[in-house]
């Protein structure tokens, strides 16, 4: 069974070594375990829905604390506080697209607010209800999973948009096909959360972000239904798929999608390769990434990451024989850690590792083998069951992501980080910031950047020092000239910075692409754009 209140399933747990503990009350101060109400506390104070009857519809108090939040800190702090001001009157569960429409009919004459609503791991706001006068409807689409159509011939397949990733990765690979896009969510979260959110995978250096793989779609709209189809490409005026893409539930509710699958690979291969400092790190991946070699995923971390990675994975035996080979070989406190992803057709991967490995030597790189890289694919989706452990333990974390170009990324790195660093000195706290490159490419890459802090004994005193570091770290990007959101989107907690990279005629126009679907403003009101 899930978590209410954290992530992934109650059965799973990943601790923490002793020295991993020490490692962090020796950088933020011992942890205090906080106090979590029950989900029979919350239940007890829901109150009535304020939503007529239907056979759709349920709205008893436990389904409607469930779909209430997501997984964004301030969800988390929420929950497990009992601080929660709005909750959905009621959640539907439809298995048909006429059964969307009904929904959409409904919430129409009752003056309804809806929410579409697919695993519930947004982490900027996506799918909570906002305080006002009238009553949400949260339509849940896991019924709408199903694989309709795999065409072999045209490598497309189409399915249900509440589909999980692993639920269609499983469904793809007993016909020998993979669609390869593995976000950290990718057990939970669903496909049509992938599209309106402009989704990025772990291994979209080769196989693409969902704007490469959405090829077309419906969407059910309360001024009717948006079909794309799935063209190879066309010059037909605007690419209807955009409008869908990054629409976050402004639009309607998307029901089906098409997507471009291909193959199994032959061959996967994960290479760890470290480098004495993180300038050679960022020349290597910037190299590879020109000169097109056939990559699928590249993933530097910062020497504070590597070496808190390291600390973080256990099996100290191995890791500590890893060091003292490093260090015989002049890497130490400023290395930083590259993880290396190929996949194809096994003279592709020669090929490719070939190259990667006289990019990694003239640069002064160590190539570590497979062991490490092998441990990290395993393992890649048990990382967020970490933010499980150390709330337990007395700590917070997060994480803010963006992209930028080559020429800016060393010193937006360096911008985010200090904000974070110093976000808490009013109040004498500290925090450990580190950051990653991932999803390269040819002009720049991504940032994602993870941050802890100790939780306060008031749960509104720690959600407060969040909107601190959060504010710190979103005004550092915008003001070095960073993206605000590469992957997660913009829901609520994007949306003051949404202006500067848009500008006001920009958000006119996407206020007014909006209306025309939707022109009574029921659909998830108050995200993306106000």
């Amino acid at each position: 069974m899930r978590r209410w209140n954290g992530w992934g399933e109650n059965t799973i747990v990943s601790p923490l070594s002793a020295k991993a503990a020490d490692f962090l009350q020796h950088l933020l101060g011992g942890g205090m375990p906080p106090h979590d109400v029950t989900l029979e506390e919350i239940v007890a104070h829901v109150p009535p829905s304020r939503l007529s009857p239907h056979p759709l519809i349920s709205t008893e108090p436990v389904e409607r604390v469930q779909h209430a939040r997501g997984q964004s800190l301030p969800d988390w702090i929420a929950l497990r506080s009992g601080h929660i001001d709005t909750f959905p009157d009621g959640v539907a569960y439809p298995e048909s697209e006429s059964e969307v429409r009904d929904l959409l009919g409904y919430a129409g004459e009752a003056g309804a607010l809806l929410i579409p609503y697919g695993a519930g791991t947004s982490v900027v706001g996506h799918i909570n209800p906002l305080p006002g006068d009238r009553p949400y409807l949260t339509v849940d689409l896991k019924r709408l999973s199903r694989l309709s159509e795999l065409n072999e011939t045209n490598h497309l397949a189409t399915f249900g948009a509440g589909v999980t990733g692993l639920q269609l990765e499983a469904e793809l690979r007993t016909h020998g096909y993979t669609l390869g896009h593995f976000p950290q969510s990718f057990e939970y979260s669903t496909l049509g959360g992938w599209i309106a959110t402009r989704s990025s995978g772990q291994q979209s250096l080769g196989y693409g972000r969902i704007e490469q793989l959405f090829a077309g779609g419906r969407v059910e709209t309360p001024s009717g239904t948006l079909e794309v189809p799935p063209f190879p490409a066309s010059s037909a005026g605007m690419d209807l798929r955009e409008i869908i893409l990054g629409s976050e539930g402004r639009l309607g509710i998307l029901t089906e999608a098409t997507v471009r699958v291909r193959p199994v690979p032959e061959r996967e291969e994960y290479l760890v390769v470290f480098f004495p400092e993180w300038e050679q790190g960022i020349a290597a991946v910037r190299q590879m990434i020109q000169l097109r070699i056939p990559l699928v995923m590249l993933r530097l971390s910062t020497p504070v990451e590597t070496k808190t990675q390291l600390v973080l994975a256990g099996h100290e035996r191995i890791l500590g024989v890893l060091e003292s080979m490093l260090a015989l070989r002049g890497l130490r406190n400023n290395k930083c850690m590259l993880m290396i992803g190929i996949a194809g057709r096994k003279p592709v991967v020669k090929y490719a590792r070939k190259e990667v490995l006289s990019t990694v030597h003239r640069l002064k790189g160590i190539s570590t083998g497979h062991l490490l890289g092998e441990q990290w694919h395993k393992n890649r989706f048990k990382t967020p069951y970490l933010r499980n452990t150390l709330w337990s333990m007395g700590y917070a974390v997060d994480t803010v992501e963006t992209a930028t170009t080559w020429d800016r990324v060393p010193a937006l790195t360096k911008a985010i980080e200090a904000s974070l660093r110093s976000g808490l000195v009013e109040v004498g706290e500290e925090v450990h910031a580190f950051s990653h490159l991932s999803h390269l490419y040819p002009h720049g890459s991504a940032i994602y950047t993870t941050y802890l802090y100790r939780i306060a004994p008031d749960p509104q005193e720690t959600l407060r020092r969040w909107q601190i570091l959060k504010g710190a770290a979103c005004r550092s990007i915008v003001a070095e000239h960073g993206t605000i959101s590469h992957q997660h989107g913009i829901g609520t907690d994007h949306q003051p910075y949404l202006i500067v990279e848009k500008g006001e005629p920009g958000l006119t126009a996407m206020r007014h692409l909006y209306a025309q679907f939707d022109p009574t403003s029921m659909m998830n009101p108050g995200k993306l754009v106000l």
